[in-house]
Protein backbone atom coordinates (compact mmCIF):
# COMPACT_ATOMS: atom_id res chain seq x y z
CA UNK A 1 0.00 0.00 0.00
CA UNK A 2 3.13 2.33 0.76
CA UNK A 3 4.62 1.61 -2.59
CA UNK A 4 1.00 2.45 -4.30
CA UNK A 5 0.44 5.65 -2.49
CA UNK A 6 4.36 7.10 -2.89
CA UNK A 7 4.33 6.92 -6.70
CA UNK A 8 0.36 7.91 -6.49
CA UNK A 9 -0.78 5.33 -8.53
CA UNK A 10 -3.49 5.27 -6.01
CA UNK A 11 -4.67 8.10 -3.06
CA UNK A 12 -5.90 8.59 0.66
CA UNK A 13 -9.05 9.87 1.16
CA UNK A 14 -9.88 12.27 4.31
CA UNK A 15 -13.40 12.07 5.54
CA UNK A 16 -14.27 15.13 7.59
CA UNK A 17 -12.14 18.14 7.58
CA UNK A 18 -12.42 19.93 11.00
CA UNK A 19 -9.77 19.99 13.40
CA UNK A 20 -8.38 16.65 12.99
CA UNK A 21 -9.24 15.68 9.33
CA UNK A 22 -7.65 19.07 8.20
CA UNK A 23 -4.29 18.15 9.45
CA UNK A 24 -4.20 14.47 8.84
CA UNK A 25 -5.35 15.90 4.49
CA UNK A 26 -2.09 18.64 4.30
CA UNK A 27 0.77 16.21 5.80
CA UNK A 28 -0.24 13.61 3.78
CA UNK A 29 -0.36 15.77 0.88
CA UNK A 30 2.87 16.53 1.58
CA UNK A 31 4.16 12.91 0.43
CA UNK A 32 0.89 11.32 -1.22
CA UNK A 33 -2.44 12.75 -3.51
CA UNK A 34 -5.54 13.29 -0.90
CA UNK A 35 -8.86 13.49 -1.46
CA UNK A 36 -10.58 15.78 1.27
CA UNK A 37 -14.47 15.12 1.76
CA UNK A 38 -16.77 16.90 4.05
CA UNK A 39 -20.40 17.28 3.52
CA UNK A 40 -20.31 21.13 4.26
CA UNK A 41 -20.09 22.86 1.11
CA UNK A 42 -19.39 26.31 2.45
CA UNK A 43 -16.15 24.28 4.03
CA UNK A 44 -14.93 23.22 1.13
CA UNK A 45 -15.59 26.18 -0.43
CA UNK A 46 -13.00 27.58 2.48
CA UNK A 47 -10.45 25.35 2.25
CA UNK A 48 -10.19 25.49 -1.44
CA UNK A 49 -9.45 29.15 -0.74
CA UNK A 50 -7.03 28.29 1.81
CA UNK A 51 -8.44 29.16 4.48
CA UNK A 52 -8.96 27.24 7.61
CA UNK A 53 -12.74 28.04 9.17
CA UNK A 54 -11.56 27.10 12.55
CA UNK A 55 -8.74 29.98 12.73
CA UNK A 56 -6.62 26.21 13.16
CA UNK A 57 -4.11 26.04 9.93
CA UNK A 58 -2.77 29.20 8.54
CA UNK A 59 -2.97 29.80 4.67
CA UNK A 60 0.78 28.82 4.47
CA UNK A 61 0.41 25.53 5.29
CA UNK A 62 -1.61 24.93 2.47
CA UNK A 63 0.92 24.85 0.35
CA UNK A 64 2.76 22.47 -1.16
CA UNK A 65 0.60 19.66 -0.35
CA UNK A 66 -1.65 17.98 -2.94
CA UNK A 67 -4.73 17.81 -1.79
CA UNK A 68 -8.33 18.34 -3.38
CA UNK A 69 -11.01 19.09 -1.33
CA UNK A 70 -14.35 17.95 -2.18
CA UNK A 71 -18.03 17.64 -1.26
CA UNK A 72 -18.59 15.24 -4.07
CA UNK A 73 -18.54 11.34 -3.43
CA UNK A 74 -17.54 10.19 -6.55
CA UNK A 75 -13.84 11.84 -6.17
CA UNK A 76 -13.17 9.50 -3.56
CA UNK A 77 -13.67 6.55 -6.26
CA UNK A 78 -9.68 6.97 -7.23
CA UNK A 79 -8.75 6.25 -3.14
CA UNK A 80 -7.84 3.13 -1.25
CA UNK A 81 -6.47 4.11 1.85
CA UNK A 82 -9.43 5.85 3.80
CA UNK A 83 -9.43 7.86 6.84
CA UNK A 84 -12.37 8.75 8.82
CA UNK A 85 -12.19 11.78 11.18
CA UNK A 86 -15.91 13.12 11.92
CA UNK A 87 -17.39 13.91 15.27
CA UNK A 88 -17.90 11.13 17.89
CA UNK A 89 -20.04 14.09 20.54
CA UNK A 90 -22.58 12.97 23.43
CA UNK A 91 -26.36 13.83 22.79
CA UNK A 92 -28.63 15.82 26.00
CA UNK A 93 -28.47 12.85 27.40
CA UNK A 94 -24.80 12.18 27.98
CA UNK A 95 -25.45 8.94 25.57
CA UNK A 96 -22.81 8.44 22.63
CA UNK A 97 -24.03 10.01 19.10
CA UNK A 98 -23.04 7.53 16.64
CA UNK A 99 -24.46 8.78 13.75
CA UNK A 100 -21.49 11.07 12.07
CA UNK A 101 -19.51 8.08 12.04
CA UNK A 102 -21.79 5.62 10.66
CA UNK A 103 -22.96 8.29 8.05
CA UNK A 104 -19.25 8.57 6.85
CA UNK A 105 -18.63 4.48 7.52
CA UNK A 106 -21.89 4.19 4.82
CA UNK A 107 -20.22 6.72 2.31
CA UNK A 108 -17.29 4.88 2.42
CA UNK A 109 -18.74 0.96 2.30
CA UNK A 110 -20.45 2.13 -1.12
CA UNK A 111 -17.06 3.02 -3.07
CA UNK A 112 -15.02 0.01 -0.85
CA UNK A 113 -13.21 -1.96 -3.26
CA UNK A 114 -10.66 -4.82 -3.00
CA UNK A 115 -7.11 -4.09 -1.18
CA UNK A 116 -8.64 -1.02 0.50
CA UNK A 117 -7.74 0.19 4.27
CA UNK A 118 -10.19 1.70 6.29
CA UNK A 119 -8.53 3.87 9.22
CA UNK A 120 -10.79 5.26 12.10
CA UNK A 121 -9.18 8.48 13.65
CA UNK A 122 -12.51 9.39 15.39
CA UNK A 123 -13.09 8.68 19.44
CA UNK A 124 -15.07 5.76 19.98
CA UNK A 125 -15.66 3.45 23.17
CA UNK A 126 -13.66 0.35 22.36
CA UNK A 127 -15.09 -2.53 20.30
CA UNK A 128 -16.71 0.08 17.95
CA UNK A 129 -14.88 -0.06 15.20
CA UNK A 130 -15.17 -4.21 14.73
CA UNK A 131 -18.64 -4.32 16.59
CA UNK A 132 -20.62 -1.44 14.56
CA UNK A 133 -18.54 0.17 11.44
CA UNK A 134 -17.48 -3.19 10.40
CA UNK A 135 -20.53 -4.42 9.46
CA UNK A 136 -21.52 -1.78 7.71
CA UNK A 137 -18.74 -2.11 5.76
CA UNK A 138 -18.76 -5.86 5.09
CA UNK A 139 -22.31 -5.44 4.22
CA UNK A 140 -22.28 -2.39 1.89
CA UNK A 141 -19.44 -3.06 0.14
CA UNK A 142 -20.01 -6.89 -0.29
CA UNK A 143 -16.39 -7.90 1.06
CA UNK A 144 -14.92 -9.61 3.50
CA UNK A 145 -12.59 -8.11 6.72
CA UNK A 146 -8.74 -9.11 5.97
CA UNK A 147 -10.02 -11.20 2.88
CA UNK A 148 -10.32 -8.09 0.87
CA UNK A 149 -9.99 -5.32 2.92
CA UNK A 150 -8.19 -4.11 6.15
CA UNK A 151 -9.31 -1.74 9.02
CA UNK A 152 -7.46 -0.14 11.43
CA UNK A 153 -7.93 2.45 14.19
CA UNK A 154 -5.14 5.60 15.45
CA UNK A 155 -6.88 7.78 17.64
CA UNK A 156 -6.61 11.72 16.90
CA UNK A 157 -3.75 13.79 19.46
CA UNK A 158 -3.86 16.93 18.45
CA UNK A 159 -4.73 19.77 21.28
CA UNK A 160 -6.43 23.03 19.45
CA UNK A 161 -4.69 26.41 19.75
CA UNK A 162 -1.26 24.21 20.76
CA UNK A 163 1.22 25.02 18.37
CA UNK A 164 4.01 22.41 20.49
CA UNK A 165 2.38 19.30 20.09
CA UNK A 166 1.12 19.00 16.73
CA UNK A 167 0.16 16.15 14.50
CA UNK A 168 4.19 16.24 13.10
CA UNK A 169 5.90 15.72 16.57
CA UNK A 170 3.65 13.90 18.78
CA UNK A 171 4.03 10.03 18.63
CA UNK A 172 0.81 8.30 16.79
CA UNK A 173 -1.13 5.08 18.33
CA UNK A 174 -2.11 2.42 15.15
CA UNK A 175 -3.66 -0.84 15.08
CA UNK A 176 -4.57 -2.48 12.59
CA UNK A 177 -7.13 -5.83 11.97
CA UNK A 178 -3.92 -8.15 11.32
CA UNK A 179 -0.44 -7.98 11.73
CA UNK A 180 -0.29 -7.15 7.79
CA UNK A 181 -2.90 -3.92 8.25
CA UNK A 182 -0.55 -2.89 11.30
CA UNK A 183 2.06 -3.32 9.48
CA UNK A 184 1.15 -0.90 6.63
CA UNK A 185 -0.80 1.39 8.59
CA UNK A 186 2.26 2.21 10.64
CA UNK A 187 4.62 2.76 7.68
CA UNK A 188 2.32 5.02 6.04
CA UNK A 189 1.50 7.05 9.23
CA UNK A 190 5.56 6.79 9.90
CA UNK A 191 5.53 9.02 6.86
CA UNK A 192 4.03 12.05 8.45
CA UNK A 193 4.81 11.93 12.32
CA UNK A 194 8.26 12.47 13.36
CA UNK A 195 8.64 10.25 16.40
CA UNK A 196 7.35 7.74 15.44
CA UNK A 197 4.34 5.35 15.85
CA UNK A 198 3.44 2.99 19.09
CA UNK A 199 2.06 -0.39 17.30
CA UNK A 200 -0.89 -1.62 19.61
CA UNK A 201 -1.59 -5.35 19.73
CA UNK A 202 -5.39 -4.91 18.71
CA UNK A 203 -7.66 -2.12 17.55
CA UNK A 204 -9.40 -2.39 20.95
CA UNK A 205 -6.09 -1.52 22.94
CA UNK A 206 -6.09 1.53 20.49
CA UNK A 207 -9.14 2.72 21.00
CA UNK A 208 -9.13 2.38 25.32
CA UNK A 209 -5.99 4.30 25.04
CA UNK A 210 -7.76 7.14 23.69
CA UNK A 211 -10.27 7.45 25.97
CA UNK A 212 -8.05 7.43 28.82
CA UNK A 213 -5.85 9.80 27.87
CA UNK A 214 -8.92 11.81 28.21
CA UNK A 215 -10.89 10.00 31.12
CA UNK A 216 -7.17 10.40 33.22
CA UNK A 217 -7.34 13.53 32.43
CA UNK A 218 -10.89 14.53 33.30
CA UNK A 219 -10.63 12.84 36.54
CA UNK A 220 -7.26 14.79 37.51
CA UNK A 221 -9.30 18.05 36.91
CA UNK A 222 -11.71 16.78 38.77
CA UNK A 223 -10.07 16.16 42.14
CA UNK A 224 -8.47 19.88 41.46
CA UNK A 225 -12.43 20.92 41.11
CA UNK A 226 -13.73 19.61 44.52
CA UNK A 227 -10.36 20.34 45.96
CA UNK A 228 -11.64 24.26 45.35
CA UNK A 229 -15.04 23.30 46.22
CA UNK A 230 -13.92 22.70 50.06
CA UNK A 231 -10.69 25.42 49.80
CA UNK A 232 -13.40 28.12 49.31
CA UNK A 233 -15.49 27.46 52.31
CA UNK A 234 -11.92 27.79 54.28
CA UNK A 235 -10.78 30.94 52.82
CA UNK A 236 -7.89 29.13 50.63
CA UNK A 237 -6.60 30.10 47.15
CA UNK A 238 -6.84 26.96 45.30
CA UNK A 239 -3.77 27.95 43.39
CA UNK A 240 -1.87 28.48 46.14
CA UNK A 241 -2.42 25.34 47.28
CA UNK A 242 -1.43 23.79 44.26
CA UNK A 243 1.70 26.05 43.48
CA UNK A 244 2.70 24.68 47.49
CA UNK A 245 1.95 20.83 46.70
CA UNK A 246 4.10 21.60 42.81
CA UNK A 247 7.28 21.97 45.46
CA UNK A 248 7.50 18.44 45.64
CA UNK A 249 9.34 16.05 42.74
CA UNK A 250 6.61 13.39 42.23
CA UNK A 251 3.48 16.23 42.53
CA UNK A 252 1.41 16.71 38.62
CA UNK A 253 0.13 19.95 38.85
CA UNK A 254 -3.68 20.29 37.26
CA UNK A 255 -5.52 22.99 37.95
CA UNK A 256 -9.91 23.95 38.48
CA UNK A 257 -12.14 25.15 36.19
CA UNK A 258 -14.70 24.30 33.34
CA UNK A 259 -14.11 21.90 31.24
CA UNK A 260 -15.71 21.15 28.21
CA UNK A 261 -15.19 21.26 24.45
CA UNK A 262 -15.28 17.82 21.90
CA UNK A 263 -12.71 15.49 24.08
CA UNK A 264 -12.34 15.64 27.32
CA UNK A 265 -15.76 16.60 28.37
CA UNK A 266 -17.18 14.20 26.31
CA UNK A 267 -15.03 11.34 25.95
CA UNK A 268 -15.28 9.97 29.23
CA UNK A 269 -19.21 9.05 28.40
CA UNK A 270 -17.86 6.97 25.53
CA UNK A 271 -16.19 5.03 28.52
CA UNK A 272 -18.91 4.97 31.01
CA UNK A 273 -21.65 4.11 28.07
CA UNK A 274 -19.84 1.13 27.65
CA UNK A 275 -18.78 0.11 30.74
CA UNK A 276 -22.30 0.16 31.81
CA UNK A 277 -23.53 -1.66 28.90
CA UNK A 278 -21.16 -4.21 30.29
CA UNK A 279 -22.29 -4.32 32.94
CA UNK A 280 -20.44 -2.24 35.96
CA UNK A 281 -21.09 0.92 36.77
CA UNK A 282 -17.74 3.03 36.63
CA UNK A 283 -18.16 5.04 40.06
CA UNK A 284 -14.93 7.11 40.23
CA UNK A 285 -15.15 8.10 36.30
CA UNK A 286 -18.89 9.30 36.46
CA UNK A 287 -18.13 11.28 40.03
CA UNK A 288 -15.21 13.23 38.44
CA UNK A 289 -17.91 13.56 35.18
CA UNK A 290 -20.67 14.90 37.92
CA UNK A 291 -17.94 17.16 39.37
CA UNK A 292 -16.86 19.09 36.55
CA UNK A 293 -19.87 19.27 35.06
CA UNK A 294 -21.73 21.41 38.13
CA UNK A 295 -18.75 23.96 38.09
CA UNK A 296 -20.10 26.36 35.62
CA UNK A 297 -23.09 26.09 38.48
CA UNK A 298 -21.25 26.81 41.33
CA UNK A 299 -19.50 30.11 40.00
CA UNK A 300 -22.98 31.17 39.20
CA UNK A 301 -24.28 30.75 42.65
CA UNK A 302 -20.82 32.40 44.42
CA UNK A 303 -21.50 34.98 42.14
CA UNK A 304 -25.06 35.73 43.04
CA UNK A 305 -23.55 35.17 47.15
CA UNK A 306 -21.10 37.35 47.07
CA UNK A 307 -23.75 40.07 45.37
CA UNK A 308 -25.58 40.21 47.54
CA UNK A 309 -23.54 40.11 50.60
CA UNK A 310 -22.18 43.36 48.88
CA UNK A 311 -25.71 44.84 48.89
CA UNK A 312 -26.84 44.27 45.13
CA UNK A 313 -30.06 44.31 43.80
CA UNK A 314 -29.86 40.79 41.37
CA UNK A 315 -32.13 41.45 38.72
CA UNK A 316 -30.52 45.23 38.76
CA UNK A 317 -26.93 43.61 38.55
CA UNK A 318 -25.21 43.37 35.16
CA UNK A 319 -22.84 40.78 34.88
CA UNK A 320 -19.67 40.95 32.16
CA UNK A 321 -18.25 37.53 31.53
CA UNK A 322 -15.51 37.70 29.30
CA UNK A 323 -14.76 34.55 27.24
CA UNK A 324 -17.47 31.89 25.58
CA UNK A 325 -14.76 29.48 24.16
CA UNK A 326 -13.89 26.19 25.20
CA UNK A 327 -10.87 27.24 25.66
CA UNK A 328 -8.54 29.85 25.23
CA UNK A 329 -6.97 30.81 22.13
CA UNK A 330 -9.45 29.23 19.67
CA UNK A 331 -12.71 29.75 18.28
CA UNK A 332 -14.63 26.64 19.49
CA UNK A 333 -17.41 27.02 21.31
CA UNK A 334 -19.07 23.39 20.99
CA UNK A 335 -19.78 21.96 24.48
CA UNK A 336 -18.61 25.16 26.73
CA UNK A 337 -19.31 25.12 30.03
CA UNK A 338 -18.98 28.87 30.10
CA UNK A 339 -22.75 28.73 28.19
CA UNK A 340 -24.00 26.98 31.61
CA UNK A 341 -22.85 29.50 33.85
CA UNK A 342 -24.31 32.38 31.45
CA UNK A 343 -27.99 30.47 31.30
CA UNK A 344 -27.45 29.50 35.40
CA UNK A 345 -27.19 33.74 35.64
CA UNK A 346 -29.86 34.99 32.98
CA UNK A 347 -32.19 31.99 35.04
CA UNK A 348 -32.21 34.39 37.95
CA UNK A 349 -33.05 37.59 36.26
CA UNK A 350 -29.47 39.04 35.79
CA UNK A 351 -28.45 40.66 32.93
CA UNK A 352 -25.60 39.32 31.26
CA UNK A 353 -22.92 40.52 28.60
CA UNK A 354 -20.72 38.31 26.86
CA UNK A 355 -17.47 39.33 24.85
CA UNK A 356 -15.42 36.97 22.89
CA UNK A 357 -12.53 38.32 20.72
CA UNK A 358 -12.38 34.51 19.27
CA UNK A 359 -16.23 33.68 19.31
CA UNK A 360 -18.45 33.89 16.13
CA UNK A 361 -21.65 35.78 17.04
CA UNK A 362 -24.10 33.75 14.57
CA UNK A 363 -22.40 30.51 15.72
CA UNK A 364 -23.32 31.23 19.33
CA UNK A 365 -26.88 32.92 18.75
CA UNK A 366 -26.99 29.30 16.57
CA UNK A 367 -25.80 26.77 19.53
CA UNK A 368 -26.59 28.84 22.73
CA UNK A 369 -29.19 31.22 22.14
CA UNK A 370 -27.54 34.64 23.16
CA UNK A 371 -25.65 36.88 21.77
CA UNK A 372 -22.08 38.39 22.03
CA UNK A 373 -21.57 42.05 22.38
CA UNK A 374 -19.06 44.48 23.22
CA UNK A 375 -18.30 46.61 26.27
CA UNK A 376 -19.22 50.54 25.09
CA UNK A 377 -19.18 52.47 28.37
CA UNK A 378 -21.24 49.84 30.41
CA UNK A 379 -20.31 49.70 34.30
CA UNK A 380 -20.92 46.47 35.62
CA UNK A 381 -21.14 45.06 39.36
CA UNK A 382 -19.44 41.93 38.49
CA UNK A 383 -16.93 40.87 35.71
CA UNK A 384 -15.69 37.22 35.35
CA UNK A 385 -13.24 36.07 33.14
CA UNK A 386 -13.85 32.68 32.20
CA UNK A 387 -11.33 32.19 29.23
CA UNK A 388 -7.81 33.60 29.54
CA UNK A 389 -7.37 34.36 25.64
CA UNK A 390 -4.45 36.49 24.92
CA UNK A 391 -6.65 38.98 24.26
CA UNK A 392 -7.31 39.64 28.05
CA UNK A 393 -4.23 38.68 29.71
CA UNK A 394 -2.80 41.77 28.12
CA UNK A 395 -4.90 44.18 30.32
CA UNK A 396 -4.74 45.41 33.89
CA UNK A 397 -6.76 46.69 36.68
CA UNK A 398 -6.86 49.86 35.54
CA UNK A 399 -9.23 48.48 32.73
CA UNK A 400 -11.22 46.36 34.57
CA UNK A 401 -11.89 49.89 37.05
CA UNK A 402 -12.96 51.44 33.84
CA UNK A 403 -15.86 49.28 33.49
CA UNK A 404 -16.38 48.56 37.13
CA UNK A 405 -19.37 49.50 39.64
CA UNK A 406 -18.63 50.56 42.79
CA UNK A 407 -17.97 47.12 45.15
CA UNK A 408 -17.45 45.51 41.90
CA UNK A 409 -16.78 41.94 42.36
CA UNK A 410 -14.19 40.24 39.80
CA UNK A 411 -14.04 36.33 38.99
CA UNK A 412 -11.24 34.80 38.31
CA UNK A 413 -11.72 31.12 36.95
CA UNK A 414 -8.67 30.35 35.92
CA UNK A 415 -6.12 32.16 38.39
CA UNK A 416 -4.53 34.55 35.60
CA UNK A 417 -4.71 37.98 38.04
CA UNK A 418 -4.19 36.22 41.22
CA UNK A 419 -2.02 38.92 43.23
CA UNK A 420 -2.73 41.36 40.37
CA UNK A 421 -6.04 42.85 41.44
CA UNK A 422 -6.10 44.71 44.79
CA UNK A 423 -8.99 47.40 44.10
CA UNK A 424 -11.97 44.98 42.80
CA UNK A 425 -13.58 42.02 45.46
CA UNK A 426 -11.53 39.36 44.00
CA UNK A 427 -12.30 36.09 43.77
CA UNK A 428 -10.95 32.63 41.96
CA UNK A 429 -11.79 29.10 42.26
Amino acid sequence: MYQQLSKKNTKIAVIGLGYVGLPIALEFGRIFSVIGFDIKKERVISLNNKIDPDGEVPATAFEGSDVLFTNNVEDLNGCSFHIIAVPTPVDEHKVPDLSYLESATTIIAKILKKGDYVVYESTVFFFFSEEICLPILEKQSGLLLNQDFKIGYSPERINPGDTQYTLRNVIKIVSGSDEEALENIAQIYSAIVQPGVYRASSIKVAEAAKILENTQRDLNIALMNELSLILDKMQVNTYEVIEAAGTKWNFHKYYPGLVGGHCIGVDPYYLTYKSMELGYEPYVILSGRKVNDNMAFYIARRCMQQLIAAGKNLTDSKILVMGLTFKENVNDIRNSKVADLIHELKSFGLHVDVTDPKADNKETEKEYGFSLTTVNGTKYDAIILTVPHKEYIGLDERYFLSIAKEQCLFIDIKGVFRKKITQLNYWSL
